[in-house]
């Protein structure tokens, strides 16, 4: 083993000790922020300096990504304007391990001066942020894991976990949804996991429907025409009766022209609803080790489904 790799594991060893503690030990105030923020009526502003403002712009983005309009702002920004953006409506989170970064000093007067709820997150209680502030997340004044204490290493992983914690609360505290997430996720692997079956699938134009009492020689045309290996058999009601697949037609080879739709479909085919995760679609196409559905909504067919429409869309 070499030096190197035993250094990379004494620091996550380290950071996993200190992530323990400081779950051990949560935050007095933090249920009090997860409601503060949880009826806000503006934005969460999202601030911090040098390391800190690394972690507070990954906080804003988790934060508005689950349903908690949020932003960051560069407290020296802020002092040239951007405390503009900065309303009565709104509450400052403010990160600073020391609480005592001077960048910081106009935002916090800014706060004080208009009544603006400020929460801090430091690891001092007793600095001039954790004096100023509201509310306080107080994070454990542990070792950082440099081993020569001035690399900003635990306190950032503090901080970085701790702004998770508090973006599941207030996750599950609004019941967001899957469905809510991919509103802000459209894109990338993670959008195209998010979307339903209507999203994907190929609507009423595209789907290969014949009667039952259809020839074949007709729903052959239309299965070629359509050209997914697939036909809907309607019932006189508009209802799914079955459906025709390429194997169906070469079980009914030798006499396949002397038949109707009806006599060659297979009865109460697999399918799937319009509102079904695509991601959950996939998996049934591949536990039946099929490649085509028909979607239904109800018992009524309005679209189908191939296994190469969810690849392009990058759902698997």
């Amino acid at each position: 083993m070499t030096d190197a790799v035993e250094t990379g594991r004494e620091v996550l060893r380290t950071e996993a000790a200190a992530l323990t503690t400081l779950a051990e030990a949560m935050p007095a105030d933090f249920d009090a922020v997860v409601d503060l923020i949880s009826h806000l009526p503006g934005r969460v502003i999202v601030s911090g300096i040098g390391k800190s403002g690394h972690i507070a712009r990954k906080i804003a983005a988790t934060l508005a990504s689950t349903g908690t309009p949020a932003l960051f702002v560069h407290p020296a920004e802020a002092s040239h304007g951007d405390l503009g953006m900065v309303t009565t409506q709104d509450a400052v989170l403010m990160l600073s391990n020391s609480g005592e970064a001077p960048e910081l000093r106009d935002m916090i007067e800014h706060t004080r001066r208009f009544s603006v709820p400020l929460v801090g997150l430091s690891s001092r209680p007793e600095s001039t942020l954790m004096r100023a502030a509201d509310h306080h997340l107080t994070i454990p004044a542990l070792p950082e894991a440099c081993g020569i204490g001035v690399v900003p290493t635990t306190s950032t992983t503090l901080t970085l976990a701790l702004g998770d914690a508090l973006s599941v609360a207030l996750l599950r505290r609004r019941d967001f949804q899957p469905e809510d997430f991919r509103v802000f996720h459209p894109g990338g692997k993670l959008g195209a996991q998010m979307a339903r079956v209507a999203q994907i699938m190929h609507g009423a134009d595209r789907l290969p429907l014949v009667a039952e009492a259809a020839p074949m020689g007709d729903t052959l045309v239309e299965m070629t025409a359509k050209g997914l290996g697939i036909a809907a058999v309607a019932a006189p009601d508009g209802t799914l009766a079955g459906v025709i697949t390429d194997g169906d037609l070469r079980r009914n080879m030798a006499r396949l022209m002397d038949q109707r739709a009806g006599d060659v479909a297979t009865r109460d085919p697999l399918t799937v609803p319009p509102d079904m995760l695509a991601a959950k679609a996939l998996a049934v196409l591949n536990d039946r080790k099929i490649n085509v559905l028909i979607v239904c909504d109800g018992a009524v067919p309005v679209g189908v489904l191939h296994i190469h429409d969810l690849l392009r869309a990058g759902v698997a």
